[in-house]
């Protein structure tokens, strides 16, 4: 129902601001800059996106990408780098590059997970050092709010119930602590469109054209994992082709205002979900009512204590991550190569603060494990007719470069008969390196003056071999 919509976009929003502001801080621009991406971002994505419900917005990844160029060259290279990697991002998401999302392994899902909630902790730890005592109170009393408050009324959702009492307790007693207001100056007036203040030169697509394609390529991923952890977690489907399109078309727009950029925003994402928002409304509702908080009641919004949402973000880190998957019950019956894929990709993304990367290097490493698994199920297996005269081999499984390799070594070249037959009915042939294979076979048995006879391919097998047998070698 739009109430429940509007009000999760609220809460929403007042986590965005510190946040927003926050990674203006690690990109080197001022706090608007970060704000205004935000704002841009939420409500064009609520449109052209393909995932209803998810918030984007500005990201520490798309920080950590930009921070360098922004540091040598300004805010206006940064602007043009924003607009270059939107375009970018569009060529991709029409190109069907969503569809390499069917390559991330399960295992790899969850590890993202798992590390996300991990990341979504940490991002609070800094918030709870060299801080007043009365913080520490602060954030497990709403803790415990948010908590048990759920358990009596679902009407309004507990996290805006919690920022709001503990916004009033910290007024009204007077309490000295650490508040958005400390993070930086809000903006006081709407984003105005233009141009990005660079010489538009060969020159300056060369230097901005790597930091745009790393912006496109982590933005997606990061925005394309989010989309497949809120469908699972909402039991729907959504387009991720429209949502990459989305993506790259909300970046455009934001770079014409200003902005830093963005992605999907897995944090305040899984606050909107867990708040029971399902609907664009939500996600455009969150975007609007952040710039309508910081212009209008700016003055009111800084006084927020950060305990507020630190407590908000770490209930989110604790429900966010999969408990079930690291349970003693569960890591007894998983193979230990899905374990250490999860592992892997948990253990990458903490390190490098960057969700991509360990979805890459987690996908790649259980490609690796797979490709090892399914090496062995190609067997080879020989009968002599009962004179003698010819040896039948029957080949089952699936060969391709893996599997292929060693079966070469598989057939006894000189004390076969003269007459060789390769039975492929139980196989099949998956790329080239398999073709080379059978053609180093028959090689070695034409250099004993044996005949091989090779039979029972499938169409596409057999396409393949026909195209390729013979134009492999160049000797």
């Amino acid at each position: 129902m739009a109430r429940t919509e509007i009000l999760s976009g609220l809460v929403v929003a007042l986590a965005l601001i510190p946040e927003a502001i926050s990674f203006s801080i690690i990109a080197g621009v001022d706090p608007g800059v970060g704000l205004f991406a935000s704002f841009t971002m939420a409500v064009v994505i609520a449109v052209a996106g393909g995932r209803p419900a998810m918030i984007s917005a500005a990201t520490g990844a798309i920080a950590l990408v930009v921070a360098p160029l922004a540091r040598e060259h300004g805010l206006g290279h940064l602007i043009a780098t924003v607009i270059l990697g939107g375009l970018i991002q569009v060529a991709l998401g029409a190109a069907g590059v969503a569809r390499l999302m069917r390559f991330v392994p399960r295992s790899v899902m969850v590890g993202f997970v798992n590390a996300l909630a991990i990341l979504i902790f940490m991002a609070q730890v800094p918030e709870l050092i060299d801080v007043p005592w009365i913080v520490y109170p602060l954030v497990g009393g709403a803790l415990a709010l948010m908590v048990l408050l759920p358990r009596l009324t679902r009407a309004v959702p507990a996290p805006l119930i919690s920022i709001a009492a503990l916004t009033a307790l910290t007024l009204g007693a007077h309490l000295a602590v650490p508040t958005v207001g400390d993070r930086g100056a809000l903006p006081s007036s709407l984003p105005v469109p233009g141009l990005p203040d660079v010489p538009f030169t060969l020159d300056t697509l060369t230097l901005i054209a790597p930091y745009a394609v790393g912006f496109a390529l982590v933005g997606l991923m990061e925005s394309l994992m989010t989309a497949k952890l809120v469908d699972d977690l909402t039991d729907t489907r959504s387009s991720k082709t429209r949502e990459s399109i989305g993506q790259g078309i909300a970046n455009i727009v934001t770079g014409f205002f200003g902005g830093m950029g963005g992605c999907a925003m897995i944090g305040q994402t899984m606050i909107n979900v867990k708040n029971g928002a399902r609907t664009r409304l939500s996600t455009f509702t969150a975007g609007v009512l952040l710039m309508v908080l910081c212009i209008v009641f700016g003055p009111l919004v800084s006084q927020i204590p950060m305990a507020a949402l630190v407590a908000v973000m770490i209930l989110v880190s604790f429900g966010t991550f999969d408990w079930h998957s690291i349970a003693p019950a569960t890591l007894r019956r998983m193979p230990a190569g899905e374990i250490g894929v999860m592992a892997i990709t948990v253990a990458v993304v903490v390190v490098t603060h960057n969700l991509a990367i360990g979805v890459v290097v987690g996908s790649l490493t259980g490609l690796v494990i797979f490709a090892r698994r399914v090496a062995h199920l190609a067997e080879v297996s020989a009968v002599v007719d009962p004179d003698g005269g010819q040896v039948v081999y029957a080949v089952t499984g699936e060969l391709f470069f893996a599997s292929s390799n060693d079966l070469v070594s598989r057939f006894d070249y000189a004390g076969d008969p003269d007459d060789v037959v390769i039975d492929l009915t139980d196989a099949h042939i998956w790329d080239a390196s398999s073709v080379a294979a059978l053609d180093a076979v028959e090689a070695k048995y034409v250099a004993y003056g044996k005949t091989v006879q090779i039979i029972g391919l499938n169409q596409p097998s057999a396409r393949m071999h026909g195209a390729l047998s013979g134009e492999l070698s160049g000797h």
